[in-house]
C-alpha cells in the first residue's frame, strides 16, 4: 500500500489493520503529516497543527494494539482534524476571526470530548469563514482555503478546511457545525460524506445548542465512516438542554431499497440549477432506480421569499448578532463580509423577524411533510452550483447562476431549506463531477428523527456508486 492509499484509508478499515497489527497508527499518521507538508500550501486547509502531540498520542495507541490485551478504544488511533470553530480543551479555537486569535479554551465541546475520549488523535484545525458566516472558506486570520480538485474555487463553507482536508488525503476524520449548510456545502464541492443529524441528536456546547438551526455532526470519505462517529457522538449530554435522550442504531452494511419510494426534486420548483448539477443528480436518481426503489419527481410549491428571506431575517435575530456585538469594539479587526452582515442587520425591523422566520419553516413543512409521509427518503442536489471561486464574495450584488443574478450568500446552495426543517436528517454524498473537475453532490433527506433510513439508502448510494476516493481516478490530482 502506497502513502498516498493510506492518507485514505477509511477509518473502518484502518482500525481492522490496526488490531491485526498490520498497520500502525505511527505509519498512517506519519503519511499524511508529509503529505500535509507536501499539499497545504496550495490548499490552506489547516489553522493550528499539533503533529508533534499528534505523533506522541499514536505511538501510546500503537502500544495499546501491540499489547493483545484489553480492547482498544473505538477510534483509536485514528486521526480527527477539528473545525476551528469547535472548543478543544486547552487549544487555541479562533472562530476565523482575529477578535479570538489569543483564545484558549478552557473545556471541549460534547461532539469533540466524545471522539477523543474515544481515542481519536487531533492533529490539526481546519479552517472556516469568520464566525462561520458564509459558504465560502477566507478570512483575514488565515486567508483563502481552496479546493483540491481546482484550486481557482473553494471548498465550500463554512466547514470548508474540514472538506478539503478529507478530499486533499490530509485526515481520516474530520468534524463540522451546520446552520446554513456548513458541512453539507463542503461535502459537495469537495466530493465527501457530510451528515447533518436532527436538532439534538449529537449535543453541542452552549449557546450554540440551543440554536434550532445548528447541527454539529461528522465529515468523512464514506457513509461507514460517517456512521462509526455518528454512533459516538450522538446522545444525551449533561450539559445540553436540546440533546436528545434516543440512541438510534445505525445500519452497518449495504442492503436492498427494493420497493423503497423515494421523493426527488431538482429545483424546489424555483431553484436555478447548473446544468452539470442537474446531470449528475438524474444519473444518481437512476443509482436508485437501479437498486430497486420507485423515484418519483414531487413539486413542492416553494418559493424564493418562503426561504431565503426567513433565512436572512433569522440570521438577523439570532447566529449574525454576533457581528452587530463586535462591530462596536472590534470593528477594525473583521473582514468585510462580516461587516456587511453587521450593516445589513442593523437595518432590520426587529424581533418579529425570527417569528417570520418560524412561520416560514410551518409553512415549508406543510408541503415537505405529506411527500415524506408517502416516501421513504427525498433527494435533491446539496448546491445548486458546483462551486463558488475561492474569492467569492457572499455580498456580490451581481453574482450569477446561469447567467441569471443570484443571492450571493444562498443563492447557490440548496441546504439551509433543511436547517428551517431542521429535524429532517440529511445525509450529503457525492453524485460526479462537473465541467471544471469540482464535484457535485446530492442531499439524502430523511423524515424527522428517521437517521437509520439515511444512512440505510446512503450505504445503498454508496454501494452502487463504487465508493469514492478509492483509487487516483477519483482523487485530486496534487
Amino acid at each position: 500500500m502506497t502513502d498516498d492509499d493510506l492518507c485514505y484509508l477509511p477509518a473502518g478499515q484502518a482500525l481492522k489493520l490496526f488490531r491485526a497489527r498490520k498497520l500502525s497508527p505511527v505509519e498512517l499518521l506519519n503519511a499524511q503529516i508529509a503529505r500535509a507538508e507536501e499539499v497545504n500550501p496550495a490548499i490552506n486547509c489547516f489553522t493550528d497543527r499539533y503533529f508533534e502531540e499528534a505523533l506522541a498520542q499514536a505511538k501510546a495507541a500503537e502500544a495499546v494494539y501491540a499489547k493483545r490485551s484489553g480492547q482498544p478504544r473505538p477510534l483509536e488511533g485514528v486521526s480527527l482534524a477539528v473545525k476551528d470553530a469547535q472548543r478543544l480543551k486547552g487549544k487555541r479555537t479562533t472562530h476565523g476571526s482575529l477578535i479570538f486569535i489569543d483564545n484558549i479554551d478552557d473545556h471541549s465541546d460534547p461532539m469533540i470530548e466524545r471522539l477523543t475520549a474515544a481515542g481519536a488523535i487531533v492533529h490539526a484545525r481546519t479552517t472556516t469563514p469568520e464566525f462561520c458566516l458564509s459558504g465560502a472558506c477566507h478570512s483575514r486570520a488565515w486567508g483563502t482555503t481552496h479546493n483540491p480538485f481546482n484550486t481557482d474555487y473553494g471548498p465550500g463553507g463554512s466547514s470548508g478546511g474540514s472538506g478539503a482536508a478529507l478530499a486533499s488525503g490530509l485526515t481520516t476524520l474530520a468534524t463540522g457545525t451546520d446552520i446554513g449548510g456548513s458541512i453539507r456545502i463542503p461535502s459537495s464541492a469537495c466530493g465527501t460524506v457530510g451528515f447533518k443529524p436532527p436538532h439534538g441528536r449529537n449535543p453541542d456546547g452552549a449557546p450554540n445548542c440551543f440554536d434550532r438551526y445548528n447541527h454539529c455532526g461528522p465529515m468523512t470519505r464514506s457513509v461507514g465512516d460517517a456512521a462509526l462517529m455518528q454512533s459516538i457522538i450522538a446522545g444525551p449530554h449533561p450539559l445540553d438542554h436540546d440533546s436528545l435522550r434516543e440512541k438510534v442504531v445505525l445500519p452497518e452494511r449495504a442492503n436492498s431499497l427494493k420497493g423503497y419510494k423515494v421523493a426527488y426534486s431538482i429545483d424546489f420548483d424555483y431553484v436555478n440549477v447548473d446544468p452539470d448539477v442537474r446531470k449528475n443528480t438524474l444519473k444518481a436518481l437512476g443509482l436508485f432506480r437501479a437498486l430497486g426503489a420507485e423515484v418519483k419527481e414531487v413539486s413542492l410549491g416553494w418559493t424564493s421569499d418562503v426561504e431565503t428571506n426567513a433565512l436572512h431575517w433569522y440570521n438577523a435575530m439570532d447566529f449574525g448578532r454576533q457581528t452587530v456585538w463586535w462591530k462596536k469594539t472590534h470593528g477594525h479587526l473583521m473582514t468585510d463580509y462580516a461587516l456587511k452582515m453587521a450593516e445589513a442587520i442593523e437595518k432590520t425591523t426587529g424581533i418579529d423577524d425570527v417569528h417570520k422566520a418560524w412561520a416560514q419553516s410551518h409553512r415549508m413543512y406543510q408541503t415537505f411533510g405529506p411527500v415524506l409521509e408517502e416516501h421513504d427518503f427525498f433527494v435533491c442536489p446539496t448546491l445548486n452550483l458546483p462551486a463558488v471561486h475561492a474569492d467569492h464574495d457572499p455580498w456580490d450584488p451581481d453574482f450569477r447562476v446561469n447567467g441569471v443574478k443570484a443571492d450571493g450568500e444562498y443563492g447557490w446552495v440548496m441546504t439551509h431549506q433543511f436547517n428551517m426543517l431542521h429535524n429532517c436528517p440529511v445525509m450529503a454524498v457525492p453524485s460526479g463531477f462537473a465541467g471544471s473537475g469540482v464535484p457535485t453532490g446530492i442531499q439524502i433527506v430523511g423524515r424527522t428523527f428517521d437517521d437509520a433510513t439515511v444512512f440505510k439508502a446512503a450505504l445503498a448510494y454508496e454501494k452502487a456508486a463504487g465508493g469514492w476516493f478509492i483509487d487516483r481516478k477519483g482523487r485530486p490530482k496534487l
